[in-house]
């Protein structure tokens, strides 16, 4: 499922309507991407929409870091 882990946003539905005035259920579905974040002092793999990413509301977690260096 997608779902952000910061605000919880998940997919909507909706109605695709044809030429035709045919209609149809859908999904909408936000852009959700796998980042690896600080998540109580830890970096942790967590899914965030990416508007939460620009808006910086997640700290995206440093590669190769160990604990002891941050400290």
């Amino acid at each position: 499922m997608a779902k952000c882990f910061v605000c919880g946003k998940m997919r909507m539905a909706g109605q695709n309507v044809s030429h035709a005035n045919n209609v149809t259920k859908r999904e909408f579905k936000p852009n959700v991407q796998r980042v690896r974040a600080l998540v109580d002092g830890r970096p942790k793999q967590v899914v965030v929409c990416t508007r939460c990413l620009r808006s910086g509301k997640v700290q995206k977690a440093v590669r190769g870091t160990t604990l002891s260096a941050t400290i």
